[in-house]
């Protein structure tokens, strides 16, 4: 069994993470600051596995310390947020996420040279894709697509180089995973969420799924939906997700290599957001949607090519969208009630 540092351990796709690491036995070192939820208490917190720092990941003498004894690191830590997050916060993100980056890779170095560490894994984002004008988006498109144009897509992208570079210079060995419309539990109203009104209900969140339920259940009618509804996602089970980026830490052919991570399923925001309410107000309420305008960089159309994932990895994303939902809409039920949400 291995011991993993999973730095934005207290994050959305980072506490699947966790979670299916502890699951198969290895041992865990978290690490998160708490800058987008605030204190998250996982069910796994107190696992005997399990070892939680409250730390900056920009800290490279803690993630120095830290990485001891490691064979593995999850480069997971970011300052991210769905669509809104892109404008309102263009030049943090830039900024913020360069220093993780940097910060991570300086440790990791480090830790190379000086200890056990024997890779290292970047999370990047299907959003180096933004600039895609052909689909489905296979691994390599990304250096030969223009840039992308968010200052967040763009930030990932520098990632990927991050990766290549520290390879280069270094040999240290890597692995770029890219999550593609994350699903799942455990995602609260983000701290310095900037509130948006959407008809009569604030965005609680800016991912779209958790919007868009806590429209419904909340009694919106008409629904608001960002755009024309005909945007294309491949929304995909954050324990999926988990199950690929895990994969790849042990995979001996996942060396040097990068994957999409994603269902293999398109769903248009319009069908989503039916599917939703229909779960939500039942068959008989007539399913009423109005549009408003779009954020800048949402991008029209996200489809990857997942081929490569089955190939070499023998990795399929089999949640489906419906099995998502009756997991996601009671918990955002619950939280509603709780006035979490």
């Amino acid at each position: 069994m291995a011991k993993v540092l999973v730095t934005g351990a207290a994050g959305f796709i980072g506490g699947y993470v966790v979670q299916e690491l502890l699951d198969h036995g290895h041992s865990v070192v978290g690490v998160d600051n708490f800058s987008k939820y605030g204190p998250v208490k996982h069910s796994y917190h107190d696992h005997p596995s399990y070892h939680f720092v409250e730390g900056d990941a920009r800290d490279v003498d803690l993630m120095t310390g830290l990485l001891d004894g490691c064979e593995h690191f999850i480069a997971g830590a970011a300052m991210i947020g769905g669509i809104s997050y892109f404008h309102a916060y263009a030049y943090d993100l830039l900024a913020t996420n360069e220093r993780i980056m940097a910060a991570s890779c300086d440790a990791a170095l480090r830790a190379r040279k000086s200890g056990t560490l024997q890779k290292m894994t970047y999370v990047s984002s299907s959003m180096v894709y933004e600039s895609a004008d052909s689909w489905p988006s296979a691994e390599g498109d990304e250096r030969r697509i223009a840039p992308p144009l968010s200052s967040y897509g763009f930030q990932k992208l520098a990632v990927e180089y991050y990766a290549r570079a520290a390879w280069d210079q270094y040999q240290l060995p890597y692995t770029i995973v890219r999550p593609f419309n994350c699903v799942g539990v455990g995602e609260g109203r983000a701290l310095g969420q900037v509130e948006v009104l959407s008809g009569n209900v604030k965005l609680a969140m800016s991912h779209v799924v958790p919007d868009l339920v806590q429209k419904v259940v909340k009694g919106q009618d008409p629904l608001h939906i960002l755009g024309d509804g005909n945007q294309i996602r491949h929304y995909t089970y954050g324990g999926d997700l988990a199950r690929g980026i895990v994969t790849t830490l042990f995979h001996p052919d996942a060396v040097n290599d990068d994957f999409n991570l994603s269902t293999a399923t398109s769903t248009s925001v319009r069908q989503l957001a039916e599917l939703i309410w229909r779960k939500i107000r039942g068959a008989d309420v007539p399913f009423r949607f109005v549009s408003d305008a779009p954020y800048e960089h949402d991008v029209r159309k996200r489809v990857p090519d997942v081929r490569k994932a089955k190939r070499v990895l023998g990795y399929e994303a089999s949640t489906t969208l419906d099995q998502m939902l009756d997991e996601v809409i009671p918990w955002i039920e619950e939280a509603i009630r709780d006035r979490r949400l």
